[in-house]
């Protein structure tokens, strides 16, 4: 990877010039910056189809130290704009390894810069918002026609990243928990039938479908925009409403979907997925300050009353002022009091903003796969 280093530049909208070591794809690319506190899971990170659009700064300050392999990924392509890092490990040490993490950037055309302040960075998007930057190498062009360049660039939404995420055709997914690594949600009972459900694909993590099928399901895995009586001819017994990229409330096509499916079947909901649920009953998303993304979220059940640490990923959220009395809010940020859980009263609906299937964890939430299926026995 030494001979990769080149100079490049970061350039965010609100005028700050970086200059740092670009590695990676020698590509120059825009999007919405966000940081991510997790420690470990870069590759997770990379191949979430959720960051599509965003530009993503590590807070570790040492990424590759443990480099990429197949079983890590969660989609089959980066979906990301660009990789931010303090610093970037030269050559990874783990017997797990299958490549170098700037092969890996390459492979995938996305570019990547290290030896910035990745503090200053972050503290910079705390106090003031998000924010669009620009990863480049170019060497000539002046600071002010970059600056300029991202200023006049799209913001997430402007653009439905869903349908560049989703998949294109109806599928089924079989695949369980394979690597020895990976924890497993609850298993039902060996004698326990499986029971067929269709997942939403706005984006979805692949583990997301791998517990599901360990939780004792079959997954039928459909577009984004499949309507709900193609949906329904299927005879379900409940449908997953999977994560993903972007502004909820772009997504029209998805909440009318919902909208009618809520009625017929029990629905589970998953980050975007939980948007979505939220807008069926009335409620607005907004634009959060700058979200919510890494793998140290806690958040308490208001049921029970326990706390989780979470795995999180948005950058939008639910306001709970036009809600229903019929919707109860379940779960709330124990940081910045957000909602983080939603249950219908009469309804069998429920759905959360974080990430029970989080790779590489942390792993408190998996029992919400187990809790969708006592859902779909009771119903």
């Amino acid at each position: 990877m030494q001979n990769r280093f080149r100079p490049g530049r970061l350039v965010l909208e609100d005028g700050t010039v970086l200059r740092g070591r670009s590695f990676g794809a020698p590509v120059e690319t825009i999007g919405e910056l966000v940081f991510n506190t997790s420690m470990i899971g870069y590759q997770e990170i990379l191949t979430d189809p959720s960051y599509r659009g965003q530009t993503v700064l590590l807070t570790q300050p040492h990424i590759g130290n443990y480099g990429v392999n197949s079983e890590d990924e969660e989609s089959g392509h980066l979906w990301l704009s660009g990789l931010i890092v303090r610093e970037a490990t030269s050559r990874s040490s783990n017997f797990r390894s299958g490549g170098e993490l700037a092969d890996y950037l390459v492979q995938h055309g996305v570019p990547a810069i290290d030896q910035v302040d990745t503090r200053m960075i972050t503290r910079r998007v705390r106090t003031g918002g998000a924010l669009k930057v620009m990863l480049t190498d170019d060497a000539t062009s002046p600071d002010e026609v970059l600056v300029q360049k991202v200023r006049g660039a799209p913001s997430v939404s402007d653009v439905d990243h869903v349908r560049a995420v989703t998949t294109q055709q109806v599928t089924t997914w079989t695949k369980g928990q394979e690597s020895p690594f990976g924890t497993k949600p609850p298993q039902a009972g060996p004698e326990a039938k499986r029971l067929p459900i269709v997942a939403y694909d706005f984006g979805a993590k692949r583990n997301i479908f791998r517990s599901l099928v360990e939780s004792g399901f079959d997954v039928t895995v459909v577009p984004a925009d499949t309507p709900a009586e193609a949906v329904l001819e299927r005879k379900p017994a409940g449908v997953f409403l999977s994560n993903g990229p972007g502004d909820p409330a772009l997504l029209d096509y998805a909440v009318k979907a919902a909208g009618a499916l809520v009625r017929k079947v029990p629905v589970f909901g998953i980050c975007l997925g939980h948007q979505i649920l939220g807008q069926v009953f009335g409620a607005k998303t907004f634009k959060m300050k700058f979200g919510h993304h890494g793998g140290n979220q806690p958040v308490m059940d208001l049921t029970t009353e326990k706390v989780e640490i979470t795995a999180q990923n948005h950058s939008f959220a639910v306001d709970p002022a036009r809600l229903p009395d019929s919707v109860k809010v379940t779960h709330v940020n124990l940081n910045d009091r957000t909602v983080e859980g939603l249950a219908h009263k009469e309804l069998p609906v429920f759905s959360v903003q974080y990430h029970p299937e989080a790779a590489p964890g942390p792993h408190d939430s998996l029992y919400l796969f187990a809790r969708f299926r006592e859902l779909l026995t009771r119903a």
